[in-house]
């Protein structure tokens, strides 16, 4: 059985005071599973002291984007190595907000896979549609390529040190959330594509869902059998938000 992985985007939010009482607040009601994990991921200029606050705690730290570049002249831009050496241990790649704000391709984004892995760190491979793209029919096609463009950059054995996350990019902030139904569909077509290549890989790969997951559509979103956890955007920055959401994670697992 797959476990769970529950991650806070905490996108551009965020002090240190605020980050303080958020991480103090998760670390004293993180569920006790031992199929469940917390990852949170805030902004680069607060993963040293966020890092700091965690230790010693089971919640995991991230990074919200990394470069393609192991260094070099790229003014703005922030390495793998970099953030390995901070205390991240996993880092969000191909965001849809990456993907349709700034640009990022596939091609991109599957660079950006590559650095992370190459530095020991586990991406989460973000794709999905928008709204126009889901109403002409065409969600796998575009969902299978941009998965096409990480395994073909990074082969299929990379997935087994990854993560995908399938965020609806029509569920992303807006209140909107894919029924349990719609986003199994999704989950279960992106693990039948990675079974094409390789069935044990994935088998074992997590697959979470993104759009807008609250405390109280968690539970039926995660009773679905290819659904591993989700992404979290907005719910992730109240304590008690994201710690719901855990525990639905955390009452799955028990059944």
């Amino acid at each position: 059985m797959r476990n769970f992985l529950v991650a806070g985007n905490w996108k551009m939010h965020g002090d240190e005071a605020s980050n303080r009482e958020l991480v103090a607040g998760i670390i004293e009601g993180a569920p006790n599973a031992e199929n469940v994990s917390l990852l949170v991921c805030p902004p680069y200029p607060y993963l040293a002291s966020v890092a700091d606050q965690l230790q010693g705690s089971a919640v995991e730290l991230g990074a919200q984007n990394v470069a393609e570049h192991e260094s070099g002249a790229y003014t703005g831009e922030v390495a793998p190595a970099m953030l390995s050496d901070v205390g991240c241990r996993y880092v969000i790649v191909g965001h849809s907000e990456r993907r349709t704000l700034y640009g990022e391709t596939s091609v991109q984004v599957a660079a950006k896979m590559a650095a992370a892995l190459e530095a020991g760190l586990i991406p989460i491979l973000c794709i999905g549609e928008t709204l126009e793209e889901r109403e002409s029919g065409t969600t796998e096609k575009v969902v299978g390529e941009q998965l096409a463009a990480a395994v073909e950059r990074n082969g299929i054995a990379a997935f087994a040190s990854s993560v995908i996350a399938y965020e609806p990019v029509w569920a992303i902030g807006t209140g909107m959330t894919a029924t349990p139904e719609q986003a199994q569909d999704v989950h279960r077509y992106i693990r039948s594509v990675l079974a094409e290549h390789d069935a044990s890989v994935a088998d074992r790969v997590q697959i979470l869902y993104g759009g807008s997951v609250k405390g109280d559509n968690a539970a039926g979103l995660f009773g679905m059998p290819d659904i591993d956890g989700g992404l979290i955007g907005g719910a992730s920055l109240k304590p008690a938000d994201f710690l719901a959401i855990a525990r639905a994670a955390t009452e799955q697992r028990k059944q």
